[in-house]
């Protein structure tokens, strides 16, 4: 049993060494966990790469936060292999909180204290000195625009306010990889794009966000690559234009001055939905730039005059929905 185990351990920190190499600030595999007899993470597979953000999309129970406990430690998982940091979770946990930082769904703020000791509570838990500390405060009060609240109590803030020293706070300690849980859930517009200013900083600087959401304009905005979990499986991942493309529903908008060009251009194009009272043409797209210079050749070739056109794809709403609907039978 001890070669086994002593086995095991070895292909586990062989793993961590490889996605280290590769530039991988998480990579997992076969990743399982249940609770009882229910199944919530299937053997997920996710790699991220260092300086990016990635965000991880399904519906409420779909396992994004299991999935953001596992990988930050907070609890274990059933199976697979799962390194954050180019370090292994279940052999070296205490490497990977050195290196990360979690901003979960619930302000960490603690109420009864301003923001400053708020800030340099954290100071005092990661052993930075008391020099050290009071410099660490400061700067981040003004990188978060908290400076004139600084020694108001937390409780006084606003939500966005809360928000942003939550996130301060998990910047004490310079953290590689960042797991931000719904981070923006029940801001404003105004403060959401706030805090979405301060994710492309950070990554402009090097940290890698892992971001869960249920505002899909908001992984849209942010997010380098996106996974869709679903029954606890990953259905779909891809870049956010490569998952809109996935769906059926693309089209560009041709509209015309008069009704010979529509007619010319419907000769031209072919297969396309033709509007005569607006002298429209929808013709099916799926988002490429390829396809788009074909049609134009096309038309070019015909000598046919487009007065406007528009490109409409469908959203990650489109996609989401596409990938998760569930079905329901009578009974």
């Amino acid at each position: 049993m001890s070669e086994l185990a002593s086995e095991s351990s070895a292909q586990r920190e062989l793993a961590s060494e490889s996605s280290a190499q590769r530039g991988e600030a998480i990579a997992v595999s076969g990743l399982r966990k249940s609770y009882g007899d229910h199944l919530v993470l299937d053997g997920i597979e996710l790699h991220v790469p260092r300086g990016t953000v990635f965000s991880l999309l399904g519906a409420n129970g779909a396992g994004k936060t299991t999935t953001v406990k596992i990988l930050s430690t907070l609890i274990a998982a059933d199976g697979g292999r799962v390194a954050v940091a180019g370090h292994d979770v279940a052999t070296d946990p205490d490497a990977v909180r050195a290196a990360i930082g979690v901003t979960g769904q619930f302000s960490a703020v603690d109420n009864l204290l301003t923001g400053q000791e708020n800030l340099q509570l954290m100071t005092d838990l990661h052993h930075l000195g008391r020099a050290a500390g009071r410099a660490r405060v400061a700067e981040l009060l003004r990188r978060f625009d908290l400076v004139d609240a600084a020694t108001k109590p937390a409780s006084t803030y606003s939500g966005g306010m809360r928000r942003r020293l939550d996130l301060a706070m998990t910047l004490v300690g310079s953290p590689q990889v960042i797991f931000l849980d719904e981070p923006t859930t029940g801001l404003d517009p105004r403060s959401r794009r706030s805090m979405w200013q301060i994710v492309r900083e950070l990554v402009a600087g090097g940290v890698t966000i892992f971001l869960t959401t249920q505002y899909l304009e908001e992984a849209d905005e942010l997010a380098d690559r996106i996974a869709v979990l679903d029954h606890g499986r990953i259905v779909a991942e891809g870049t956010p234009d490569e998952l809109k493309r996935r769906i059926p529903g693309g089209h560009v908008l041709l509209r015309f001055a008069t009704l010979a060009d529509l007619e010319s251009a419907t000769r031209a194009v072919g297969h396309a939905s033709r509007d005569g009272d607006a002298l429209e043409l929808r013709v099916p797209h799926d988002g490429s730039l390829r396809s788009l210079k074909a049609l134009l050749d096309r038309l070019d070739t015909d000598l046919v005059e487009v007065e406007q056109l528009s490109m409409h794809t469908p959203d990650l709403d489109d996609v989401f929905l596409a990938l998760t609907e569930r079905k329901v039978t009578a009974p």
